[in-house]
């Protein structure tokens, strides 16, 4: 009996060796797999203003930095700058400011090694010139530019306004002469619609994010005409407006003349917006003026002839923080443009150029 229970004891000890031998083997393979993350550390961030002299310490004007960010163990890097917010697996990054004039900016740095992190935060002063990103000047007789713009053509049932122009980019509605681009608007039944008239756009060809939109103009003259320069998201197809924003530098009604309206479109607070503002311009169907747009990530400024007459505050929460792409249209009728005279025959939307600055 005594050799049995020693050999019982045997075998029982035997299995708890090969136990606990097992439990470290799997100890040890968890730990392989499951390496011991270590936080990133000492996290500094070094930027070079390009173009920065004595003589000019903000920069060369084209709102060009570099950044070299050190961390030791990190892996990947997020910079919010701007109010943009950009990853990286390097730790050097270049960004671009193009906001005009001279301004101080906070740039926010988190290094990551996994989901430990660590992180810092610079200024930087930085002066960004004032540059032409996109011009024309109408400057060539005949059709406008096909590698500026397109068109926009069909009944204006389609366009969410009830107005009553069939579009088209035929020659007798739209053509450049002596150096002025001019949409013109008859009176004529044309595929079902009492109107002809023109709206291009440069989607596609040319957007931007924020800076200076401006248009040099006369406006038509009659009951029912509404011209306009505005600017549309370029997500559009995507979310759809106005989700994706509208920026309305000029609009202009036949009913109302020479009152100028600016105004602003987004997710609850389209349609009727409370985005809006009027000024007067005695002279707008008799001689050209400038209409403008400053547009920012804290601000839209609209201007006639340079005059401030409102200014909407844009926040990170508008879809104004992102592309848009340029309208030129002129529309007859409609929610807005309203009863057209019964004498109208045609009108003239007469336009020196179209600039816009960074």
């Amino acid at each position: 009996m005594k050799t049995i229970n020693l050999a019982n004891r045997a075998g029982v000890f035997t299995l708890i060796l090969l136990f606990i031998f097992q439990s470290c083997s799997s100890s040890n393979d968890a730990t392989d797999e499951n390496p011991v993350v270590v936080v990133p550390d000492k996290i500094s961030v070094q930027v070079d203003v390009v173009g920065k002299t004595a003589e000019m310490p903000n920069g060369d004007g084209s709102g060009k930095i570099n950044l070299s960010i050190t961390a030791a163990d990190a892996k990947s890097y997020k910079i919010k700058v701007n109010n943009e917010t950009k990853e990286s697996t390097t730790s050097s990054f270049s960004y671009e400011f193009t906001e005009p004039g001279t301004k101080t900016y906070t740039i926010e740095v988190t290094a990551f090694n996994g989901i430990k992190y660590t992180n810092t935060s610079t200024t930087v002063n930085i002066f960004v010139a004032r540059k032409l990103i996109f011009s024309d000047e109408f400057d060539v007789a005949g059709a406008p530019n096909n590698d500026k713009w397109d068109y926009n053509t069909g009944t204006g049932d389609g366009w969410g306004n009830n107005e009553l122009q069939y579009y088209t980019k035929r020659p007798e509605n739209v053509t450049i002469e002596n150096g002025i681009l001019k949409i013109k608007a008859i009176k004529e039944e044309y595929m079902g619609s009492q109107y002809t008239s023109a709206r291009m756009l440069t989607r596609g060809k040319f957007s931007f994010k924020y800076g200076r939109a401006e248009i040099r103009a006369k406006l038509p003259v009659g009951g029912g005409t509404w011209p306009a320069f505005w600017l549309l998201g370029d997500n559009l197809d995507t979310v759809g407006w106005p989700a994706c924003g509208e920026i309305d530098i000029l609009e202009s009604v036949g009913n109302k003349p020479n009152v100028i309206h600016s105004s602003l479109h987004s997710p609850g607070r389209s349609g009727n917006t409370p985005d809006t503002a009027t000024t007067t311009n005695p002279t707008s169907t008799t001689a050209y003026h400038i209409y403008a747009a400053e547009w920012s990530a804290e601000s839209i400024k609209f201007y006639v002839d340079d005059n401030l007459f409102y200014t909407y505050k844009n926040s990170s929460t508008t879809p104004f923080n992102a592309k848009f792409f340029v309208i030129l249209n002129f529309a007859m009728g409609g929610n807005f443009g309203g009863a057209v005279d019964p004498n109208f025959k045609s009108a003239v939307y007469e336009i020196d150029y179209v600039r816009v600055y960074n």
